[in-house]
């Protein structure tokens, strides 16, 4: 989309299109598009299609608000969650904040829940066409321009928030190298401002520089982002789980932290939220459940009762099975279990795939548990427990790896 049809979708003519093509059944049939295509050149039908699809999968995030902002398709990707902004933008206020420079804005989610929170934002965006879409979506005018040379001197009451992309040509990308603005621009921003910078959260923490406050943020157990601050916030390690905002801070952890051995039938699994084994807070919790791992190195925790927690999903063991596939299916086939839940954590195994091996049939359901322990691999047979954590996201079945509290500067 280029600046002048950006504008007219914007525009008054704009929003008619929308309008009218939004009541079609299915904007994209051949039939919708062909009508567009006889009172639109093909570019602004282009847009119009591609806006109602975009508002329509953008109602997942932003829920009926979709209807009245404007994306693209890789601003709609990278957009944050609006939980996750008024969270960051609460912080900002709490702070004493009341003005935000948000360099390389997109489409404004950020700044929205800033606004949202009473607080001033001067957005940029070095793209013109999303500047436009922006300006509409936030009803103040966006600068276009490039961040890195705009960026003025650091004042008091006001913050710098930066979420650099993270795409190349050849598609998203996690590597540090590839960001934009580059990472040293993110490194002089912490250094000399009080600001915010929303990363991936598979940042390495060795890259983490000292004085900066990190936090690690799960909305509804997905692992959404880390966030580095400075300013007035301690340097130290986070887990925050949104939408209701529990906190896990970084402490000494005093005791043995050895091995739980292999958990019997009656005892407790613990599987930490995503934001918490990322974050490397594995042992304070573990510390504030009475919990021990599984097997050291592992997320997997075990304590003799359960202790309700919002920062792990607690399992009471049901069953000790070997992990072999011919005692799982045994297994699967004497139970009648027909639906099936698999979870794991340190072994080589496909979840989805050894499912489709055991062949569950039946009216049951299950879950097990594959994980390492001292004693060589074990399945266990659970139950959710109620009150012991969030809501399991996909953040989970990927097997978050934990960040290593040793390669921290903290």
């Amino acid at each position: 989309m280029d600046a002048d049809d950006a504008r007219w979708l914007v525009g008054p003519d704009g929003a008619a299109e929308l309008a009218r093509a939004a009541a079609e059944a299915d904007p994209r049939s051949l039939a919708a598009a062909e009508r567009l295509r006889r009172r639109l050149p093909p570019s602004r039908a282009a847009v119009v299609t591609a806006q109602v699809a975009l508002r329509r999968r953008a109602r997942v995030k932003f829920g009926a608000r979709a209807e009245t902002l404007f994306f693209t398709p890789d601003g709609l990707e990278q957009a944050t969650r609006p939980a996750v902004a008024a969270w960051r933008a609460r912080r900002l206020t709490e702070a004493g904040v009341t003005r935000v420079i948000d360099l390389g804005c997109g489409i404004g989610a950020d700044a929205l829940g800033m606004l949202d929170e009473g607080l001033d934002v001067e957005a940029i965006d070095a793209d013109e066409a999303t500047a436009v879409l922006a300006s509409a979506n936030l009803g103040r005018q966006v600068t276009v321009g490039d961040g890195v040379r705009l960026l003025g001197p650091a004042r008091a009451d006001t913050a710098v928030f930066c979420d650099p992309a993270r795409r190349t040509g050849s598609g998203r990308s996690w590597r540090v190298e590839d960001l934009s603005p580059p990472w040293s621009f993110v490194q002089q921003v912490l250094a000399d401002h009080l600001a915010c910078v929303k990363l991936g959260p598979g940042l390495p923490h060795t890259l983490i520089p000292d004085a900066v406050a990190a936090t690690w943020v799960s909305e509804r157990g997905d692992l959404v982002e880390l966030s580095l601050w400075s300013g007035p916030w301690p340097a130290e390690r986070r887990a925050v789980l949104l939408p209701g905002g529990q906190e896990l801070r970084d402490r000494a952890v005093a005791g043995d932290m050895g091995p739980g051995g292999v958990p019997e039938p009656g005892t407790v699994v613990y599987e930490p939220d995503p934001a918490v084994i990322r974050a490397g807070l594995v042992d304070v919790l573990a510390d504030d459940l009475g919990a021990r791992r599984v097997q050291p190195g592992l997320a997997y925790l075990t304590a003799p009762s359960a202790v309700a927690t919002a920062f792990a999903t607690a399992f009471e063991v049901l069953e000790v099975l070997d992990a072999g596939e011919r005692t799982l299916r045994a297994w699967v086939r004497a139970n009648g279990v027909g639906a099936l839940e698999i979870k794991k954590r340190g072994l080589d195994v496909d979840p989805a795939a050894l499912r489709r091996r055991l062949r569950p049939r039946g009216p049951n359901t299950a879950t097990l548990v594959l994980t390492p322990t001292t004693r060589g691999a074990r399945t266990l047979v659970v139950r959710r427990l109620p009150g012991g954590g969030g809501i399991p996201g996909r953040a989970r079945d990927d097997e978050v790896p934990e960040g290593d509290p040793g390669s921290s500067p903290r």
